[in-house]
C-alpha cells in the first residue's frame, strides 16, 4: 500500500489510510443513504405531474410550485399557465431548478456529498482517495461562488410558498377552512424561510460593508438573530428536507383518496 502523505513536506509517512478507530465512516454513509432517498423520492414526484392537488382545500405541494404548466390544473395555476405540456419538463420546472442549485451550492451540503459522495476526505484525519485537489477554483464547482444569487431566487420562492400556504386557507368555495394539511404547509413554510435566511449568504449581505455595528442597530440585531439560525443551519438543512417530503407525501395521499384530510374547521 502506497504511502497517502509527502514525505517531501516533512512529514511522517503513513501507510495507513487512517489511524482513526472509530466509525468515521458511518456519517458519510448516512448522508449517501439519507440524500440519495431524497433525491429519489423528489425526482420521481417531480416527474409524476399527478397528485400533486386538492381542489377542495386548494392545497397544493411544494414540488409542483408554482404550477406554470398548460398541464397544471387551471385551479392550481396561481400565476398562470405557459410552459408547454411535456413529460420530461416538470410543471414546476420554472423554480426546481434555482432550489436545487441553492441547496447544491449551500455551504452545508458542500461538506455534505463532498464527503459522502466524493471521500474528499470522507471524514477528518482520513486520506481521501484523489491524487489531486484542485478545490473549488475551477469547473464546474468554481460555480459554488453563485451560491448568494441562488438564494436571491430561493428567498423569492419562499414567498410563493408562504403565498399558497395562506392561500389554502380559503377552500374552494370561498370560505375558510383549517385542516391538518394547513398546519403542515404552515409548518413547512416556517422551516423553510428558517434554513433560508439562516443560510451563510444572507448573514453576509445582511451585516456585510460595514465598519461600524454601533451606527446600524437595526442591521446589527438582524445580523444577530441571523447568526444565531446560522449555527443550527445544518439541522434545519435536514429538517426541511424531512418537512418538504413530510407535505407533498400527505398532499399526494389527500390528493390520490389514500385518506381525507383531518379537518379542524371546515
Amino acid at each position: 500500500m502506497s504511502s497517502t502523505t509527502d514525505s517531501a513536506a516533512g512529514r511522517a509517512e503513513i501507510a495507513a489510510r487512517t489511524l482513526r478507530t472509530d466509525r468515521w465512516w458511518l456519517p458519510p454513509l448516512l448522508n449517501v443513504i439519507g440524500l440519495g432517498a431524497w433525491v429519489l423520492y423528489a425526482t420521481v414526484r417531480a416527474f409524476m405531474q399527478q397528485w400533486y392537488f386538492v381542489p377542495q382545500y386548494n392545497y397544493l405541494t411544494p414540488f409542483y410550485s408554482p404550477c406554470v404548466s398548460n398541464g397544471c390544473i387551471e385551479q392550481a395555476a396561481h400565476f398562470g399557465r405557459f410552459l408547454p405540456d411535456w413529460p420530461i419538463l416538470p410543471y414546476a420546472a420554472l423554480t426546481l431548478p434555482f432550489l436545487l442549485l441553492f441547496r447544491l451550492t449551500c455551504y452545508y451540503y458542500r461538506k455534505a456529498y463532498y464527503r459522502s459522495f466524493w471521500l474528499s476526505p470522507p471524514a477528518c484525519a482520513v486520506a481521501e482517495p484523489h491524487r489531486r485537489y484542485k478545490g473549488e477554483s475551477r469547473g464546474p464547482l468554481l460555480g459554488q461562488n453563485l451560491h448568494r444569487y441562488f438564494f436571491y431566487a430561493a428567498a423569492i420562492i419562499s414567498l410563493i410558498n408562504t403565498y399558497d400556504a395562506f392561500h389554502a386557507l380559503f377552500k374552494a368555495d370561498g370560505s375558510f377552512g383549517l385542516g391538518l394539511g394547513n398546519i403542515i404547509l404552515f409548518a413547512n413554510v416556517v422551516l423553510l424561510w428558517a434554513y433560508t435566511i439562516s443560510c451563510h449568504s444572507c448573514r453576509s449581505i445582511i451585516g456585510g460593508r460595514l465598519n461600524h455595528f454601533s451606527k446600524h442597530p437595526t442591521r446589527y440585531k438582524a445580523w444577530l438573530f441571523v447568526s444565531r439560525l446560522n449555527a443550527k443551519h445544518m439541522q434545519l438543512a435536514w429538517t426541511t428536507l424531512g418537512t418538504l417530503a413530510l407535505t407533498d407525501f400527505y398532499i399526494m395521499a389527500v390528493s390520490a383518496g389514500w385518506f381525507s384530510d383531518l379537518r379542524i374547521v371546515g
